[in-house]
């Protein structure tokens, strides 16, 4: 049983470290960029170990990678996410979400990976709508936590409000992937967050 067990252990972390490589391939090339020579000499596997654990190659491996780079766009913004039901716990998510994005600068392998798989890959896309779906869902809940609170105008339609702070925040990425500036998205959040405050304060 313990055999079995390391067993599994050495080929999860065989799977990581592959999946981990590729995400570092495709920040310092691109997703065309990155080769599997490139991948395997960096990670330092065999090209049948990468077919062992990703059997369709690149394409599969791109969107394993795809995957965990998704999970990390939410974890990055814990633990504020689950619980924005204050000001400063809204202020507090907003500044992990800038230093996650800032620390990143323009290589981020899942905006890559989105733009180039999204296109002719339908679990790419799959994957863009349920990380899209999971992130607005815990945004609508911090707004729905504030109406409660009388935080935030409980005219505004919370669902639409959160689809509209996650375009807040794609757009501002897409600015700073091209640019290399921080700026528009610090501003973009900031306005948006100062419009939700000063909203319920105009109706008291």
């Amino acid at each position: 049983m313990l055999v079995r067990e390391c067993a599994f252990g050495r080929t999860r972390e065989t799977r990581r470290r592959i999946v981990e490589g590729a995400a570092e391939e495709i920040r310092e090339r691109g997703a065309a960029g990155a080769t599997l020579d490139d991948i395997h000499a960096r990670t330092a596997t065999s090209k049948s170990q990468i077919f062992h654990y990703f059997p369709g190659g690149k394409e599969e491996l791109l969107l394993a990678v795809a995957v965990r780079e998704a999970d990390r766009v939410l974890e990055d913004q814990e633990p504020h996410l689950s619980d924005l039901r204050t000001w400063s716990a809204w202020r507090d998510w907003r500044d992990a979400v800038l230093r996650r994005y800032e620390q990143q600068g323009v290589n981020c392998p899942l905006g890559v990976l989105i733009t180039e798989l999204g296109r002719t890959t339908p679990a790419a896309q799959q994957l863009t709508g349920q990380l899209i779906s999971t992130w607005q869902a815990a945004l609508r809940e911090g707004i729905l936590a504030m109406q409660e609170a009388g935080e935030i105008d409980r005219r505004l339609d919370a669902d639409r409000t959160a689809a509209a702070l996650v375009a807040v925040v794609q757009g501002g990425v897409t600015i700073l992937m091209a640019t290399g500036g921080i700026a528009h998205l610090e501003a973009a959040l900031d306005t948006t967050l100062s419009l939700l405050r000063t909203g319920a304060q105009d109706r008291q």
